[in-house]
């Protein structure tokens, strides 16, 4: 049950013209268009090299969280969620659906990204498996945040709230912007975010080749473990 409601959930946002746009044309965009035209100063070396771990941080919170906590919030105003969760398949096996949705679409993310940065001249660099603890670690905040907004705020007020965190983290958790560019203290506060936990990390790794990057691990772990136990809290079914 839990495979077949996984299967329907990803068809379902592979189909929606919206959360598209958001997990895999806006970060190709940015992507292809800052790595080929000298727009941001990205620092030394070459902006691909810079951007493309942003861009795959990017990718994770537009499906773990903007297009997660849009489409969650909508299936719960209009009764979707209170109808599934009267079904045989358990109100847990429905958030594990869901779960597994999101990982296949960011597996599918990642690859196309990857293939486009490489064609771009991207040469990454450390460890696979620091990356792949870094984008699950990513992965629960994100889903967790966005399940808490989906179930405790209007569908309309998720729609507006989730876009919004979605550009402001955009230009603020050092995805296309170096977190140095926000002074000392700027990028101090913005380095606790998750996105800005996130593309560090990654960048660490592929970039500049590190081991696991501990910090950014525990900002992350951190964030799922509040974001999850507080959407299990207060998540309202109906």
């Amino acid at each position: 049950m839990i495979a077949a409601q996984a299967a329907l959930e990803t068809r379902m946002l592979l189909r929606n013209g919206e959360q598209l746009l958001l997990t895999v044309v806006i970060p190709t965009l940015l992507l292809v268009l800052f790595s080929s035209v000298d727009i941001v100063d990205t620092g030394a070396g070459r902006a691909v090299d810079f951007l493309a771990p942003g861009v795959l941080a990017l990718a994770v919170m537009s499906t773990a969280f903007t297009g997660q906590a849009i489409a969650t919030g909508f299936e719960r105003r209009y009764g979707v969620l209170k109808r599934l969760a009267s079904s045989p398949l358990p109100r847990w096996g429905l958030m594990a659906a869901k779960t597994a949705s999101v990982l296949v679409t960011e597996v599918l993310q990642v690859i196309l990204l990857t293939v486009i940065a490489l064609v771009l001249g991207w040469h990454p660099h450390g460890n696979p498996a620091a990356v792949l603890l870094l984008l699950l670690a990513g992965t629960a905040a994100f889903s967790g945040l966005g399940l808490l907004m989906a179930g405790t705020l209007k569908a309309e007020a998720t729609l507006a709230a989730a876009n919004l965190v979605f550009l402001l983290l955009l230009v603020g958790g050092g995805v296309i912007v170096p977190l140095e560019k926000f002074g000392a203290a700027g990028s101090q506060v913005l380095g606790l975010l998750p996105i800005s936990a996130l593309s560090d990390g990654l960048r660490e790794v592929l970039r500049d080749g590190a081991g696991m990057p501990w910090a950014d691990l525990g900002v992350l772990t951190a964030w799922a473990v509040v974001a999850l136990a507080a959407a299990g809290k207060f998540f309202r079914w109906e």
